[in-house]
């Protein structure tokens, strides 16, 4: 007859930190940047209609679509901040990389549109008015430095980060618009404008990937850069009281929101709460991971077997 008596320690232990009260400094600036930088569009692209230059229109077209991505990013950066809901229980936190998703396909569209323009101009050149693609490219330079500074007042988020690149991807493009207006000016060699616009949507496409790269990894609940799984596993494990650290996943809600689970091996039941004190202690401070949840559980014993009496032969009869 066999007995298989098992232990279990079954709970799960939550600590999830709501930083709703955080205003994120940068986001603030998110409707200004979006009211200038769509006001200057309309600008750069009369004055590109006017003076012929496919750089100075890309220009626009690019502040164009900086404008909506802005729009974009202010809106996910609101919508970021609303509390968890019965039916979002973990919040809008992705709605950051959403955005920054959307704004990273928007610039690999603006990318193909103006390297076919510049590879349609290289064939059929035309006249260009230097001078005023020069001062029109200097002003919108001048915008496009101060948008980003506004964007980089105070910590950027994920979302932020694709829209100041849009802005630092649109400054690019007034120092190409810049550069052709001066070189037709002393030159007048006006294939300098359609090369120098394939140039920068290099650069542009470049800088779009990575960002693309990075909220890919996000949204496919990718560990946060900078974290090893490896590293928070043996550091979990290291912590008196805990024999083994199992099913470890970290994960991001946010682009500055880490989260964690995992199921904990204790030696003895009763050191729980310290254990789980220590644990939390140790994620946010070493870390930066405030959201955890955590499950303990006891070690399975061997089975202790139990056997019957057996006679070890037949009983001698007189």
């Amino acid at each position: 007859m066999h007995a298989h008596p098992q232990r279990h320690a079954a709970g799960h232990a939550h600590d999830h930190a709501h930083d709703h009260a955080h205003a994120h400094a940068a986001s603030r600036w998110l409707p200004l940047a979006v009211a200038i930088t769509l006001g200057f569009a309309a600008v750069e692209a009369l004055a590109g209609w006017w003076s012929g230059s496919l750089a100075l229109l890309g220009d626009a077209g690019h502040m164009l679509t900086d404008a909506l991505a802005l729009g974009l990013a202010a809106l996910a950066a609101r919508l970021a901040r609303a509390p968890a809901s019965a039916r979002h229980s973990y919040g809008l936190h992705r709605m950051e990389s959403l955005a920054a998703l959307a704004n990273g396909l928007f610039m690999l569209v603006l990318v193909g549109l103006l390297t076919w323009h510049a590879v349609l101009r290289l064939g059929a050149p035309r006249e260009v008015a230097g001078g005023v693609v020069t001062a029109v490219a200097l002003i919108g330079l001048a915008i496009n430095l101060l948008v980003a500074w506004l964007l980089t007042r105070g910590e950027t988020d994920l979302n932020t980060r694709g829209a100041l690149l849009h802005v630092l991807g649109d400054a690019l493009g007034s120092v190409a618009a810049l550069v052709s207006g001066i070189v037709i000016q002393t030159t007048g060699w006006t294939p300098i404008d359609p090369l120098l616009t394939m140039l920068i949507g290099g650069l542009i496409l470049a800088s779009t990937l990575a960002l693309l790269r990075r909220v890919v990894h996000t949204l496919l609940e990718g560990v946060p850069e900078g974290v090893s799984l490896e590293e928070v596993g043996t550091t979990m494990a290291a912590v008196p009281g805990v024999r083994s650290v199992h099913d470890l996943h970290i994960w991001s809600l946010g682009s500055r929101k880490p989260a964690l689970s995992a199921h904990v091996v204790l030696g003895r039941a009763a050191d729980w709460p310290q254990v789980l004190a220590e644990l939390r202690a140790l994620l946010r401070a070493r870390f930066a991971i405030d959201h955890v949840t955590l499950q303990p559980e006891l070690p399975r014993d061997e089975p202790l077997v139990f056997a019957r009496a057996h006679s070890r032969g037949p009983a001698n009869r007189p």
